[in-house]
């Protein structure tokens, strides 16, 4: 089985390298948009003319299924994007579910992109899921540009993070593939404090469930 995989850049290489170690019998194939990341502040209709011919070429390489490791292309145009690809896609949407079942103090920070953070999708999931829950969205609009270019500022990590744990956050949630790659240091300033969700388990849960129905 070959199982296609894309993000804007290099949160991507985040979820396929867990794909790979959770599915070693699988082929991973990788699609990034360099020339074109970040798409945190890009609008639906220019990131849906970047997106669909790349998909098309994972579908056009063999690939099973396609695993689309990007908030704010799923929050966005996961539905145009699933009607024009003939393979099953498996996108990835902010844990907003699972961070509103595990706090314990009714407040929870979500850490995303612009673009995420103003999509319809990602309303609807606060408005079924979020009703009695406090929820805070950090500034978080640099953290993929830096962290494709390998410039991380720690100390506007450290900001942001204590910012919301101090409001009394106790679930953080990583809403951006990019963001994957600085979990460890958010767990470190979040420690005894708050817990840290990311969906690449939840991912592979899937994707192994599509794997077996395919066959």
């Amino acid at each position: 089985m070959k199982v296609g995989v894309f993000d804007s850049g290099v949160g991507g290489l985040s979820m396929a390298n867990a794909i790979s170690k959770a599915l070693p019998q699988t082929e991973v194939i990788l699609k990034e948009d360099k020339e074109h990341v970040p798409y945190g502040t890009r609008q639906p209709d220019e990131i849906y003319g970047f997106v669909l011919p790349i998909l098309k070429d994972l579908v056009l390489e063999g690939c099973d299924v396609i695993v689309v490791a990007c908030n704010t292309v799923t929050t966005t145009i996961i539905g145009k994007i699933r009607d024009n690809i003939d393979v099953p896609i498996i996108a990835i949407e902010p844990m907003v579910k699972p961070a509103c079942v595990q706090t314990k103090n009714k407040k929870i920070a979500v850490c995303a992109t612009p673009t995420t953070l103003a999509s319809p999708r990602y309303m609807a999931l606060k408005d079924e899921f979020a009703k009695d829950i406090v929820v805070y969205e950090p500034d978080c609009s640099d953290w993929s540009k830096l962290i494709e270019e390998n410039k991380i500022n720690e100390e506007i990590i450290e900001g942001r993070i204590k910012d919301v744990i101090e409001k009394g956050v106790d679930v953080i949630v990583l809403a951006c593939t990019h963001y994957h790659w600085i979990e460890q240091e958010i767990s470190e300033i979040a420690k005894g404090k708050a817990v840290v969700l990311n969906p690449e388990d939840a991912i592979i849960r899937q994707l192994k469930t599509v794997l077996q129905r395919l066959g």
